[in-house]
């Protein structure tokens, strides 16, 4: 509570409930909190970016030229990637404080209604696929970094090796095992945990380069250069292994909700890049002492006595890192299914303080079994390094390109600056894109494939929501013409207030419709409750709730959330009481539409993808649940839709 309160007493807060330029001690705390839930992931990539940079498939010697010339690409590959493009300009591109690829999809729709969508079509489809692959990174991320912290026991006795894997899942399974309890109980933790972990790094790298100073000449980005030129095609493709260093650049915006940009950057610049450089060049002095040391160049720079406590440390910090994008895919979710891209599924909030720290049971089942899958299919992280990094890699080039618009469109850039500084960028994203795309055979393929999977449901749930809109809407009126027939033909009304809820504020809600038709009856008072989910991460208390009288009793209320924002309707309604309506809560009856689908030859979508759509309407969530309300005062009415 004194925290909070001198959080409320010394640092503002803007419209949005994020901090306005945090500063003094409060920014500090805020970038220790970083480390834990942001830097999680590219934290860990020492344990086997480098190694991977000299996998045998590359076919390089361990000698003194590609020694420095991989640190030559790991130097200039987090300074152009992490330091410019993501921390100086992407996380510019907030979406009311939020960031991440759905959230900058969002900024680039252009005002206006549905056709909206016409003008930015593809680049919609893009950013959809993106989001598509996050889901597969959040699947590969916690197999390999948990895997590749526990086969450090494998560096220090063979006797481990059996019980690597069994370990592996083990840990696993605990740690989505504990996703229903939420981060709350280990947050405060998580940040001096991780800075515990920098500060491993960063010593065991000293250790290292001070036995071989001369290392640091890597610094210059001539040795890269030299790299290309003498490894020609072999030295190309092995950007796709130096990739792994920065494998975690899409959780720094991502993430940027929950902290602002001044934390991340100042734990960026102060603690995670100097650490990061340290331990990769002390890893490369460390070979330029023993090169037999590249099977594991990070477990081999500990002393014998400090081996075991390194591991415990690298596998707490690994399950931080998959933490982080466990909870991101949950995050994610959240957003999908408030902007339409997603079925309702169950999600619980697990703080009441903490409004971003949600639970998403569905989600989490299914990245347990996959990670547990991809454990036991690669069996090494050295073969999970295969699947990783074309996912993250189509998504940083999809991300530039969603940036450029923004540049131009929000920000106001001229045509040359937007489009040199979006060339330069794209140039090294496409190029780790290319070598990236060289591990589709070896294993790349399963986050593509996760991606078009997620491509494929995200697109049909959101077309399908569409064909039904249209289908419903054949066969409404005008609420105005409602109104007016029933005021005319004198309808019998009931004491009470109803509560019926449709998609479309304009029309009469097909469950008010039917109700009307076969009951011959109506409520004293009828509110017609439209949900309205904005392209924004939150909406303000004071545009939150919209309400019209419109005579006989009908009153027209909208409620507005954003996307990552919890739809509760009760609460909302509430809300209208300042707006001069006052409603009995525990007296009102919700009334709500349940549709059942099949398919047919209507034009719209093809016959397989209208039967997805209805699979994933049988499974989702109910409305009722989704929206929050009390169960013993809800009634439904089904009809019967064709697609």
């Amino acid at each position: 509570m004194a925290v909070e309160q001198q959080e409320n007493e010394h640092h503002e807060h803007d419209e949005n409930g994020h901090h306005a330029n945090p500063k003094g001690k409060y920014l500090a705390l805020l970038a220790l909190g970083a480390l834990g839930v942001v830097y999680g992931d590219i934290g860990t990539s020492p344990l086997y970016a480098f190694r991977e940079s000299f996998h045998e498939g590359y076919g390089l010697e361990v000698n003194q030229a590609n020694i420095f010339g991989i640190l030559s690409l790991i130097t200039w590959s987090l300074t152009v990637v992490i330091s410019i493009n993501y921390i100086i300009f992407v996380m510019r591109a907030d979406n009311r404080g939020e960031g991440g690829i759905l959230a900058l999809t969002a900024l680039i729709l252009p005002p206006g209604g549905p056709q909206r969508y016409n003008r930015r079509y593809l680049l919609i489809l893009l950013g959809i696929f993106a989001t598509a692959l996050v889901y597969g990174d959040g699947m590969i991320t916690p197999a390999i970094s948990v895997l590749s912290a526990v086969e450090g026991l494998h560096v220090a006795t063979p006797f481990f090796q059996p019980y690597v894997i069994p370990i592996t899942i083990a840990i696993l399974v605990g740690l989505f095992l504990f996703q229903s309890q939420g981060t709350a109980r280990v947050g405060k933790v998580f940040g001096p945990l991780t800075l515990l972990w920098f500060t491993v790094l960063a010593l065991l790298g000293i250790r290292w380069i001070l036995h071989q100073p001369g290392v640091l000449v890597a610094l210059s980005p001539v040795y890269a250069v030299r790299f290309f030129l003498d490894n020609g095609l072999a030295g190309f493709l092995v950007l796709g292994s130096v990739f792994l260093v920065v494998t975690g650049a899409e959780a720094l915006y991502a993430d940027m909700g929950h902290f602002g940009r001044d934390p991340i950057k100042l734990a960026w610049f102060t603690v995670v890049f100097p650490s990061l450089l340290l331990n990769y060049f002390g890893q490369g002095a460390l070979l330029l002492e023993d090169p037999d040391a590249v099977e594991n160049p990070f477990y081999h720079m500990a002393p014998e006595w400090a081996l075991y406590p390194v591991v415990i440390i690298a596998t707490i910090a690994t399950v931080i890192a998959s933490q982080a994008l466990i909870t991101g895919a949950f995050s994610l979710t959240v957003q999908a299914v408030q902007l339409g891209y997603l079925p309702r599924v169950a999600i619980r909030h697990t703080s009441a303080m903490e409004r971003g720290q949600v639970y998403v049971p569905a989600v989490n089942w299914l990245l347990m079994v996959a990670c547990i899958s991809l454990v036991l299919a690669f069996r090494s992280s050295s073969n999970l390094a295969a699947a990783y990094g074309v996912a993250v890699t189509t998504t940083m080039v999809t991300t530039t390109l969603l940036l450029f618009v923004v540049q131009r469109e929000r920000w106001g850039w001229p045509l040359p600056a937007a489009l040199g500084l979006t060339a330069l960028f794209w140039m090294n994203d496409l190029a780790f894109w290319v070598a990236n795309l060289a591990k589709i055979p070896a294993g790349g393929w399963f986050p593509l494939a996760i991606g078009v999977v997620g491509f494929t449901l995200m697109t049909t749930w959101k077309r399908g929501r569409e064909l039904l809109a249209l289908r419903l809407r054949a066969g409404t009126i005008p609420i105005a013409d409602f109104i007016e027939q029933v005021y005319a033909e004198g309808s019998a009304r009931v004491p009470g207030t109803a509560v019926f809820m449709s998609g479309n504020p304009t029309t009469t809600p097909p469950a008010l419709l039917r109700n009307w038709r076969h009951n011959h009856v109506l409520h004293e008072r009828v509110i017609l409750l439209s949900v309205h989910s904005a392209e924004q991460p939150r909406v303000p208390r004071a545009e939150k709730v919209s309400v019209e009288e419109m005579g006989d009793g009908f009153y027209q209320v909208v409620l507005s959330f954003g996307f990552m924002e919890n739809p509760n309707v009760p609460r909302g309604l509430r809300m209208a009481r300042h707006k001069g309506l006052e409603l009995p809560m525990s007296e009102l009856s919700y009334f709500l539409g349940r549709e059942r689908f099949f398919a047919t030859s209507r034009p719209g979508m093809p016959i397989w993808r209208e039967r997805l759509f209805a699979l994933m309407s049988r499974n989702s969530t109910n409305a009722a649940d989704f929206f929050s309300l009390p169960p013993n005062q809800v009634v439904e009415l089904g009809t019967l839709v064709e697609l």
